[in-house]
């Protein structure tokens, strides 16, 4: 019988071994980028889909809640930290770098929950799912109910507008009725045709903002394995590539909710 006189060692030999460091570093930092690239593809179409929608219908606008506000701070003291842990590692200091990537893993999963009571937040606001009660006594499930959204702690021109191609429309909170941006005068309401008309506003947050988590679970694995390979020597002072690959897509992603923050809650 024929002996495998392959090594463990060689069995497990990365496939950029044998290249020059210059080469391989560049390497790895333009799949990086490739993958970059292609999720800014993904949600430059989402967010093209989204201004395209807007249009001819009435959209709800939400304020952010104080749950993103948190996600902001997190999301920059994370990057902070691994830019620490970086730069700890080109020093050799070991202790300092494994540090910085645990509270930059912390840090990630502040940030995740504080999206998740984020959530619950425009939930109990009425834009998401809603369960109601039909006229035949059995229970409907509705997406973005606006008459939930009427009926809650929310407060209309405080934590959501509804706008038409753009413009806000009226409402009076004593009559609890909505009527067009032009009815100055307030005296056709327009609320059922409001209530009848798909927000589609809540769903194109939710699944931005659900593709986005989906995405950063991705950057936290990458960011364990890392900190493994650095407990156990594989990343060293004189090899931190794998820790700028993992910092190239961290910050983008970072760059990428900031830019969801703006783009969802405050231009469009």
């Amino acid at each position: 019988m024929a002996m495998n006189n392959q090594s463990p060692s060689a069995s497990k030999m990365d496939v950029f071994d044998g290249l020059e460091p210059e080469v391989r570093e560049r390497t790895k930092k333009m799949l990086m980028y490739f993958i970059v690239f292609a999720v800014v593809m993904l949600f430059a179409g989402f967010t093209s889909a989204y201004i395209v929608s807007n249009m001819g219908q009435y959209w709800v606008h939400v304020d952010p809640t104080s749950a993103f506000w948190i996600s902001n701070v997190l999301l920059l003291g994370s990057s902070t930290s691994l830019w620490f842990a970086i730069k700890s590692m080109r020093s050799g200091k070991k202790n300092n770098t494994l540090v910085g990537l645990g509270l930059t893993l912390a840090m990630g999963i502040g940030f995740t929950l504080s999206q998740a009571e984020g959530w619950k937040n425009l939930s109990d606001m009425g834009l998401g799912w809603n369960v109601t009660d039909h006229e035949s006594g059995m229970q409907a499930y509705r997406w973005n109910n606006i008459e939930a959204m009427m009926e809650g702690p929310a407060v209309y021109g405080q934590d959501y507008s509804i706008t038409r191609n753009g413009e806000p429309i009226l409402f009076d909170a004593s009559k609890n009725e909505f009527y067009a941006t032009k009815d100055v005068l307030m005296v056709r309401p327009v609320t059922r045709e409001v209530a009848r008309t798909s927000n589609s506003g809540g769903g194109y947050l939710w699944i931005l903002m659900g593709v986005h988590i989906l995405h950063l679970t991705f950057g936290f694995v990458y960011l364990v394995i890392n900190g493994i390979r650095v407990a156990k020597g594989t990343i060293h002072s004189n090899d931190v590539v794998q820790l700028q690959t993992l910092s190239i897509y961290w910050h983008f992603m970072g760059a990428l909710w900031l830019y969801l923050f703006l783009f969802l809650f405050f231009m469009h």
